[in-house]
């Protein structure tokens, strides 16, 4: 029988998180439906990057579990979640930056979950993803001497590298111009679409949030204020006093 949840990709269960005597996280409940586009936003020190790196495996939760596909994730290592099927990406971009773009990008297929040996198997895949995320051309350039909006696109190609069901997205829009942030929505809707990869994206922009997002979750004080769709979140009167600081206008 199927189960209730089977629509269910990741789900955290009363997540907390302290460093010393600050409370980062407070018990986050979440649930990230499969093929879903799933925003959180909240001013900064909120706990956002926090909750990515308590997914991916860079810290773990001092309570609470966290679920991929209903098996627990929070006790595995960073490669084994990578592997189990999440990527993520750095608000700092962290790219081997004395390679070319297509080495980054076969980097990420060897020590992916596929156990690929074969260095012109890893290398037309490579092509491949380079030409999803239009770097093709710039293929054979060092990522040293990328553009700030090449590396992010860059960044991109390395997470689908992984094969991921779910990829986190670190603020992957900052720094970018109105056109290439354009171009990376672009990636991003055509990762859900044609690939089927779930997306859970931090981001500070709300215009692009509110456009994109299927799900938004807006967090406070290591706390959710408020879930839900779009409209509702942008309505909200706690993510307004909370979130943005100001009263909205009658």
């Amino acid at each position: 029988m199927e189960s209730e949840n089977s629509g269910i990709l990741l789900e955290t269960r009363g997540i907390k998180k302290r460093f010393g005597g600050n409370v980062v996280l407070d018990g986050i409940d979440l649930k990230i439906n499969k093929n879903e586009i799933h925003s959180i936003i909240g001013p900064n020190g909120a706990g956002k990057t926090t909750f990515f790196n308590l997914i991916s495996g860079i810290h773990r939760p001092d309570a609470g579990e966290i679920l991929l596909e209903g098996h627990r994730i929070d006790r595995l290592k960073q490669y084994q979640i990578c592997r189990l099927g999440i990527a993520r990406t750095f608000q700092n971009a962290k790219p081997f930056l004395s390679m070319t773009a297509l080495e980054n990008v076969i980097s990420g297929l060897l020590f992916g979950p596929e156990n690929i040996t074969s260095i012109e198997y890893a290398k037309k895949e490579a092509i491949k993803i380079l030409e999803f995320v239009d770097l093709n051309d710039k293929s054979n350039i060092l990522a040293e001497s990328l553009t700030i909006g090449d590396i992010r696109r860059l960044e991109i190609a390395r997470a689908i590298a992984g094969k991921p069901k779910l990829i986190l997205f670190d603020e992957v829009l900052a720094g970018l111009t109105v056109q290439e942030i354009e171009k990376a929505l672009c990636f991003i809707h055509k990762l859900r679409d044609e690939k089927g990869v779930t997306i859970l994206l931090v981001e500070h922009n709300l215009s692009v949030v509110m456009n994109i997002s299927d799900i938004v979750t807006a967090i406070n004080l290591g706390k959710i204020i408020c879930s839900g769709k779009p409209e509702e979140v942008a309505n909200n009167k706690c993510v307004i006093e909370s979130y943005m600081g100001v009263e909205k206008n009658a």
